[in-house]
């Protein structure tokens, strides 16, 4: 073909306006030739090609500044009139060519494609209405549960919203089989039972597009029996209302029903224009904080407490975002003003770095020690997250800290907060759920236990467009205004707890502590001074310890005792009894490696250099053991003569040693 019949779409091309024949840049993935310019009833309509899929673009036949668009998904030539008025209203209407893909993963990658394209190139506007017929309805809703804050609205005509009833025929539906057995191909299904069992079809996994709060709004036939409504729109319809989500069905029973009753007319296009129009102006309201928390077994016994016995003890674990103050401040002040004639006690055991291992281990000497507790805030997941620490250790930790906590005082009532950072927006957003938070609402669910999801939250209000990151919360310690998106979260939970008045007759009750979900949590932790290693040499005890070289430092680990140990050859031996044993260090810029056995076994070694060292005497907990029989033990340690090459000496700076009992 001849260059003049072929040449690449501008990438910054504005339909209608601009002149196209200019060649100057050139985009690999997306091309239009002059014989793939057509018109559409009047309207200039644009052929391209989208990842080897065909796909088009209906421009209005007027300029406007806002780029509102409808994507439409399957039979892009059936029941156009909606199209036709909002194309008269201003909007562009997209489509591409998905075909035998049934909505699949698959299918969603080029959906994302040809989004990213137009949003970007196109210029369109980051939100879109969507529109979904017959199988359509496949596309249109597994792409909006993937990205919901992109979508002002959702229509669809006779929608699939189970592919097990169309084409699966396992209900009463007529069924396809030869679209069946594409479909079970296209999704990597082995036989029908792996089908019927998927759990992200279209009625499945509705909670987050129902707290976005977008709209849906069906035309259906009642006689429709390819895709009868009682196994499609009627379940779907129902979960959503009940999750929240504002759904519409309209009936259509005049005129004709073909196709077995699939096949009807539209009696008000009008009426769906309107609705993709009236909800392009619709207000963003805020989330609802509910959706991210789970109450656990309430908090009951912690509001007896405040509101009839007017007493309390708050305790809150965690790092430095727990340390800093902020969130954990205006908690404290709203407790007080809630109940303003008790007596608080408040604990903040908040240090930074420390995660769920350390938490176990210092729950004793840092909030327990003080008496009974109440109420009990942890959070933990930044740091797990961070420092790396296992899938088992975080489960060993966050266990630990839960069950040691109840069996001190069953009545304590505990929540777990999950903070963000960019990493886990990150994974949220790629449809992900962070490990260290499916670990931690194991635990939290295993024990009943609240927990408010901060992270999800954040995320979720992020793409809502209520706030970004860079210009409001803007770090993983969060700015002021990060702090009040915490503390709101956070009353919020308070609030539906306490929101019941007391009768009277309430009673202070112990919660349930079950089998534990590994024998070898960390529920027995404590902190065992230096001064109990003996046979020193090289290591000295040095009271009110400060590093000589200029590096940071963090609360408590200067200014205090250590056992300081310089040299290769160094060595001391500690004698405790316990299922596991550990090492508190400041690990800093000369922090060396180190060799242990235990009870004359095997030599393994350990080096104390962080990633954070060169900058930091890093107060790290070092689990040397944690699966030991239970009865007393012997711990050697000695200062190799290897080091960390990073690392400018052999330093094996201790505070205490950690055992679990």
């Amino acid at each position: 073909m001849h260059l003049n019949l072929l040449f690449y779409i501008l990438l910054s091309i504005h339909p209608i306006q601009e002149d196209i024949s200019d060649t100057s840049q050139i985009s690999t993935n997306f091309f239009i030739s002059t014989d793939s310019i057509s018109l559409w009833k009047g309207y200039t309509r644009y052929h391209l090609q989208v990842g080897g899929r065909d796909a088009f673009i209906t421009a209005p036949n007027q300029r406007i500044i806002e780029k509102h668009w409808v994507w439409r998904a399957r039979f892009p030539e059936w029941h156009t009139e909606m199209d036709e008025i909002l194309l008269e209203a201003g909007f562009h209407i997209a489509y591409i060519n998905t075909d035998n893909m049934f909505g699949s993963p698959g299918a969603m990658e080029l959906w994302d494609t040809f989004y990213e394209y137009l949003v970007r190139e196109w210029e369109f506007e980051p939100k879109v209405s969507l529109e979904g017929v017959s199988r359509g309805g496949l596309f249109v809703y597994n792409w909006a549960k993937r990205h919901p804050w992109r979508i002002y609205s959702i229509y669809t005509e006779a929608p699939v919203c189970d592919f097990n009833s169309w084409p699966g025929g396992k209900g009463a539906g007529i069924g396809d089989k030869g679209s069946w057995k594409a479909l079970k191909k296209e999704y990597g299904f082995a036989s029908d039972e792996e089908a019927r069992e998927y759990k992200d079809k279209p009625v499945d996994n509705l909670e987050i597009l129902a707290m976005a709060k977008v709209p849906i709004l069906s035309m259906i036939s009642l006689k429709d029996q390819v895709v009868p409504p009682t196994e499609n729109t009627f379940i779907l319809n129902d979960r959503y209302v009940k999750l929240g989500g504002i759904s519409t069905i309209v009936p259509c029973t005049r005129g004709k029903q073909e196709l077995l009753g699939h096949h009807f007319l539209i009696e008000t296009p009008q009426y769906a224009a309107d609705f993709i129009l009236s909800n392009i102006d619709r207000p963003q309201l805020p989330l609802n904080p509910d959706y991210y928390h789970q109450s656990g077994a309430d908090l009951q016994n912690s509001y007896i407490r405040f509101e009839r016995d007017k007493v309390g003890t708050v305790a809150f674990l965690g790092g430095s975002i727990t340390q800093n103050g902020g969130w954990r401040d205006s908690i404290c002040n709203y407790l007080q003003q809630r109940f303003p004639d008790t007596r608080f006690t408040f604990i903040p055991a908040g240090i930074a770095s420390m995660g769920s291992t350390p938490g176990a281990f210092r729950l004793e000497r840092d909030v327990l020690s003080k008496g009974p507790v109440d109420l009990l805030f942890e959070e933990a997941a930044v740091n797990d997250a961070t420092n790396e620490r296992s899938q088992k250790e975080q489960i060993r930790g966050m266990e630990g800290i839960i069950r040691h906590a109840l069996s001190s005082n069953p009545a304590t009532d505990i929540v777990v907060m999950h903070f963000v950072d960019p990493e886990k927006i990150e994974q949220y957003n790629e449809g992900q759920i962070p490990e260290v938070i499916r670990n931690f609402d194991l635990v939290a669910d295993h024990y009943h236990v609240g927990t408010i999801n901060l992270a999800r939250e954040v995320t979720h209000r992020i793409n809502h467009g209520e706030f970004t990151w860079e210009d409001d919360f803007k770090d993983v310690h969060p700015s002021p205004f990060g702090q009040s998106v915490y503390f709101q979260s956070m009353k919020a939970f308070l609030e539906k707890a306490y929101s019941q008045p007391l009768i009277g007759n309430e009673e202070i009750s112990e919660h349930s502590i079950p089998k534990a979900l590994d024998t070898y949590s960390y529920d027995n932790g404590s902190i065992i001074p230096f001064q109990n290693a003996i046979d020193l040499q090289g290591f000295e005890g040095i009271d009110n310890w400060t590093p000589d070289l200029n590096a940071g430092t963090r609360r408590g680990y200067t200014n205090v005792d250590m056992l300081v140990g310089l040299h290769p050859g160094s060595s001391f031996t500690f004698h405790f009894e316990g299922r596991a044993i550990g090492l508190m260090v400041a690990a800093g810029p000369d922090a060396g490696i180190i060799e242990y056995s235990i009870d004359g076994q095997e030599v393994k070694k350990v080096d104390l250099f962080t990633r954070w060292s060169q900058q930091l005497y890093l107060p790290w907990y070092y689990t040397l053991a944690a699966e030991l029989d239970q009865g007393p033990h012997t711990l050697e340690v000695r200062i190799s003569d290897e080091k960390n090459s990073n690392s400018t000496g052999h330093s094996c700076i201790l505070k205490a040693f950690y055992i679990n009992e």
